[in-house]
């Protein structure tokens, strides 16, 4: 089928043996690439029960469709497994350069398994694996790693062209829960783990070139469609406050309704917020908008810090997340102090997000009594101390490395700990944004923001934050779509542009597929339900997508705002029979 190879590369690191398995255009009409492709090659080869960090549990890099076709947006990549930091599916999505060399391999899937001996790397072409030692890059931060391997491939394969590369940090080789999977120096596949999978693994890197193309059914059509999306763009206000503000505008968005987390999820606003918000940033630092390959949105700050000790440092970033993560969390009232922990984190490998909730919730227990490290809000150096603790496992290090579900545990916390599933949420508090309640609850990866990006509608009042009947029905019809947008590896910032009408145009053109709005829906929910089930085999309940007790127990201070517990039983429950499942949130051919 036009936009797909039909063939997945099955690597084992254990034996160093490789093999190719055939995928039909029956199964990829039906699941497309990136989500819908992952979730049922994880359905059929991961051992149900696996060890996250064991050998049997598969790592898959996979691309979409329209990767390295003109559809503009369309330059990302996913990385999928079972995550060692929730025991559920991970799932992770990254942008940057990496995704067409990606697809010039000629795979839609690298699916890799084993352990192996020693450290390595892998080089993945359209002839498929080469195994390389990796003994002189194991131990680097990501950057260093990043530089190596490139030049290796630049000196050994001049026939290469540009490689995309993956890396993992400190982090990934100490198998902390929490480490990611990072390109291009900035870019993260940053939730759920996936770095610790791949450190598991002991494989350090991989590298991607090839010549290979795929088959586009109308390309003067796909090309077209790009043209008229670009066209839209340029008019889009949307479009013109990323690439003129990028994420850090939604510091200001988000304490303006009294939803900034802050002083570990206690606080929904920070004094400080002039300090850290994107004015600050473009006040302090020298920035420029920064865009991946086939983007105009540019959201993607290029900061340079113009004063004070970190003169000269010089990042893509900080997103908001990583705003919220130690701005808001840890009270660090400086966007250049920020900038520095932003770039330990990438460095070691580490989630901001949760390596920001696991400081703050070191610094509560601090303040408790509960552990003797010296820590408080707003201390950088000790907070950067913490994050390389974590990074090398010393320590409270050592306890916050294994996730806060046990660290918290451990540290007689987990009542007060806030997260999903063993993931923190993100930045968008939903004792206000009542529709972030189904996004942390409902989400298979844990507490995340971006499978519907609810906060969206809320905040712009197409949907009422506190109106709780029919949420759910709401919620299913923003998910759905996203969802199939996933399957596509599409990026979120592209929502509003592509509408299902657009999301067909695109489709027919590079696959030659014409897929009403209800076909494209069924591909999306059955992405959806097959994590579900994924999730449900490796031991999920109904508990499992219930929100920390302090959201119903603990109102703002600001605003008094908390979130009903009857509230969240009554979305959870619309959502169930809004995705068809039973009430207990188990599809119906499961039941």
């Amino acid at each position: 089928m036009h936009g797909f190879y039909n063939r997945a590369l099955l690597v084992n690191l254990s034996d160093q043996s490789q093999g190719t398995m055939e995928l039909s255009d029956d199964l990829l009409a039906r699941t497309m690439g990136g989500r819908g492709l992952a979730a049922h090659l994880l359905l059929e080869l991961n051992p149900a029960g696996v060890d996250p960090l064991g050998p049997e549990n598969r790592l898959i890099f996979a691309t979409g469709p329209l990767t390295g076709t003109s559809v503009w947006g369309s330059c990302r990549h996913g990385i999928y497994s079972k995550s060692p930091q929730t025991g559920f599916v991970a799932e992770s999505y990254s942008g940057g350069t990496v995704a067409e060399p990606m697809a010039a391999t000629g795979w839609d899937a690298v699916v890799v398994s084993g352990q192996a001996a020693d450290p390595l790397w892998l080089e993945i072409t359209p002839e498929g694996a080469a195994f390389h030692d990796a003994a002189g890059v194991w131990g680097q931060d990501t950057y260093a790693s990043e530089d190596q391997i490139k030049a290796w491939v630049k000196d050994n394969r001049p026939e290469a062209g540009r490689a995309g590369v993956v890396v993992i940090g400190p982090a990934g080789e100490n198998q902390v829960v929490l480490s990611v999977v990072e390109n291009d120096y900035w870019r993260s596949a940053g939730r759920t783990g996936v770095g610790a999978v791949m450190g598991s693994k002991r494989l350090k890197a991989a590298a991607f070139w090839g010549k290979a193309k795929k088959s586009v059914a109308d390309p003067e059509a796909a090309k077209a469609f790009a043209k008229e999306i670009a066209a839209v763009g340029k008019q889009d206000k949307g479009v013109a406050a990323y690439k003129s503000m990028g994420t850090p505008m939604m510091v200001d968005v988000m304490s303006h309704v009294g939803s900034f987390p802050s002083r570990y999820w206690h606080e929904g606003q920070v004094a400080h917020r002039e300090q850290i918000n994107a004015a600050a940033l473009h006040e302090r630092c020298e920035v420029t908008p920064n865009a991946c390959l086939k983007c105009f949105i540019a959201c993607g700050r290029m900061s340079t810090v113009l004063h004070g000790r970190h003169k000269g440092m010089k990042m893509e970033g900080p997103e908001y997340e990583t705003l919220y993560a130690f701005g808001g969390l840890c009270e660090v009232d400086s966007i250049e102090e920020i900038i520095h922990l932003n770039d330990i984190c990438d460095r070691l490998g580490l989630d901001t997000i949760s390596a920001g909730n696991l400081c703050a919730l070191a610094i509560e227990a601090k303040a408790q009594g509960k552990t003797g490290y010296d820590i408080e809000y707003g201390a950088v150096d000790k907070i950067a101390l913490l994050l390389e603790d974590i990074a090398y496992k010393r320590g409270l290090g050592a306890v916050l490395a294994q996730g806060i579900k046990k660290a918290s545990a451990e540290l007689g916390m987990a009542d007060q700990a806030i997260h999903v599933k063993g993931l923190e949420p993100a930045g968008y508090d939903p004792r206000v944004l009542k529709g972030m309640t189904l996004a942390y609850g409902t989400t298979p990866r844990g507490a995340c923001h971006l499978r519907a990006t609810f906060y969206k509608p809320e905040l712009v009042g197409m949907v009422d934050s506190e109106e709780i009947p029919g949420k759910a029905a709401v919620y299913v019809e923003w998910e759905d779509r996203l969802s199939f947008f996933d399957t596509l590896v599409l990026c979120r910032f592209y929502r509003d542009l592509y509408q299902w009408d657009q999301l067909g145009r695109m489709v027919s053109a590079v696959t030659g597929l014409e897929l009403s709005e209800q076909d494209m829906r069924d591909i999306g929910r059955l992405a959806t339900d097959n994590l579900r089930r994924f999730n449900l085999r490796e031991g999920l309940t109904p508990a499992d997508d219930r929100l920390p007790r302090r959201f119903y127990s603990e109102p703002l201070p600001e605003t008094g705002q908390s979130l009903g517990e009857g509230q969240m039983e009554q979305m959870i429950a619309e959502y169930y029979a809004a995705r068809g499942w039973d009430e207990m949130g188990i599809p119906v051919d499961m039941a």
